[in-house]
C-alpha cells in the first residue's frame, strides 16, 4: 500500500487563504516604470477590447500610446506619490488596509487565516501573492477584489489573473471569489458615516456628486452591468442619507480614447452646474476603495478647476474610505460571510 511522505501534508494545519486585490501601480513615477505598467494595463484585452485586427490596436499601443503617455502620467504620479506613506498612494493605503485585516483575523481566529496583497498590474503581483498563500498551506482561498461594483475590466480581469496562476498548481485549492458588493448593507453605512462625518466640517453643499470610473459604452451595451451597480449604490447611498432627487448626481470619470463612455461625464457636469445656480459642490468616488491618481489627480485636482474656473465658489471632494474602521469592519465581514462554513469546520 502506498504511504504519503510528502512533508507538505504533515508540516502544518491548511490554514483559510485571503487575498485582496486592486488595479495596480507602477514601482516608481518615473517614464520607464510607466511604461511597462501600461503596457501591461492597455494589452489586457478585459480593458481594452481591441479591434477584430488585433495587430492594429499593439500598433497603436506600441508606436503612439507607450512613447507619449508615459512622460504625462509619470508627471501626474510625481505630484501625489509619498502623499500617503512613502511611495505609491494606492499601494500604500493597500498595505494598511491589508495589515488592519490581517489583524482582525489574527485576533479572532489565531493561525486560521493567512492574508495577503496583490495587484492586477504591477507589484506585488496576483501571482505572487497566491504563490504565497500556497507555500503557507492555504487549502481554502478567498478573493476579495476592492472593487465594490462589477466590471468586467476590473473584477472580471482580476478573476483571469487568478485562474492563470491556479491552473499552473498541481492542487487546485478551494476557492470562492467576490464579484461585488455595491449594495452591502456595511459598505453602505459606511460611505454614508463617511459622508456625515465630512459635512458635519464643511456644511452641506448645493449638489452630492456621486462619481464613479466609466466605461465605453458598448462595454454596457455588450451586457456589462457595471453602470447599474453603479446606479444601485448610488440610491442607497443617497436613501441613507435622506437625500432628494435634486441633492445628489451621478456622473462617470477617467475617459480614455474618442469613442462615446457611459454619460453623465464627471468633468462636463462640473463645468456645467455654476451656470444652472450650483456653485457648492462636494464629491464622493464609491468605486474607489483606496485612494490613487485617479481620485488625487483627476478629481481633487484637475476637476476642482473645472468646477472653480466655470464660476463654482465652494469644491471638496470626500476622501475614499481608505483604512476607515467602518470600511475595514466591512471588509472583514464580507469575508467573514463568505467563509463562514469553512471556519464553522
Amino acid at each position: 500500500m502506498y504511504q504519503c511522505s510528502q512533508k507538505h501534508e504533515t508540516v502544518s494545519k491548511p490554514k483559510i487563504g485571503v487575498l485582496i486585490t486592486n488595479l495596480g501601480t507602477p514601482d516608481e513615477p518615473e517614464k520607464k516604470s510607466l511604461k511597462v505598467y501600461l503596457k501591461e494595463f492597455l494589452l489586457d484585452t478585459r480593458v481594452v477590447e481591441p479591434p477584430p485586427a488585433r495587430w492594429l490596436w499593439k500598433a497603436i499601443l506600441n508606436l503612439i500610446i507607450l512613447n507619449t503617455r508615459p512622460k504625462k502620467s509619470a508627471k501626474a504620479y510625481k505630484s501625489v506619490w509619498g502623499r500617503f506613506g512613502d511611495g505609491s498612494p494606492l499601494l500604500d493605503i493597500l498595505k494598511k488596509q491589508r495589515d488592519l485585516i490581517r489583524q482582525h483575523f489574527d485576533n479572532q481566529y489565531d493561525g486560521v487565516f493567512q492574508v495577503e496583497l496583490g495587484m492586477r498590474y504591477g507589484n506585488p503581483s496576483i501571482g505572487s501573492a497566491l504563490q504565497r498563500l500556497e507555500e503557507s498551506n492555504c487549502s481554502q482561498i478567498i478573493v476579495l477584489p476592492l472593487y465594490p461594483q462589477y466590471a468586467s475590466a476590473t473584477t472580471g480581469s482580476t478573476f483571469d489573473a487568478v485562474a492563470d496562476e491556479i491552473k499552473t498548481w498541481r492542487r487546485v485549492p478551494e476557492l470562492r471569489f467576490v464579484n461585488h458588493y455595491h449594495d452591502d448593507k456595511a459598505y453602505i453605512s459606511a460611505l454614508a458615516n463617511s459622508v456625515e462625518k465630512f459635512q458635519e466640517k464643511q456644511g452641506k453643499p448645493d449638489l452630492l456628486l456621486v462619481s464613479y470610473h466609466g466605461i465605453p459604452r458598448r462595454y454596457f451595451d455588450n451586457g456589462d452591468n457595471y453602470p447599474c451597480h453603479c446606479c444601485k449604490t448610488s440610491f442607497l447611498l443617497s436613501s441613507k442619507l435622506k437625500l432628494g432627487p435634486n441633492d445628489y448626481k451621478m456622473s462617470f470619470q477617467s475617459l480614455f480614447g474618442k469613442e462615446e463612455w457611459i454619460k453623465d461625464y464627471t468633468d462636463e457636469t462640473l463645468k456645467s452646474l455654476p451656470e444652472k445656480g450650483i456653485k457648492n459642490v462636494q464629491v464622493i468616488c464609491p468605486g474607489f476603495s483606496a485612494d490613487c491618481l485617479e481620485t488625487i489627480e483627476e478629481i481633487d485636482e484637475e476637476n476642482r478647476d473645472y468646477f472653480l474656473s466655470s464660476g463654482g465658489e465652494t469644491y471638496h471632494y470626500i476622501p475614499a474610505l481608505n483604512d476607515d474602521k467602518l470600511h475595514i469592519d466591512c471588509l472583514c465581514g464580507i469575508i467573514e460571510k463568505k467563509t463562514k462554513d469553512w471556519i464553522e469546520v
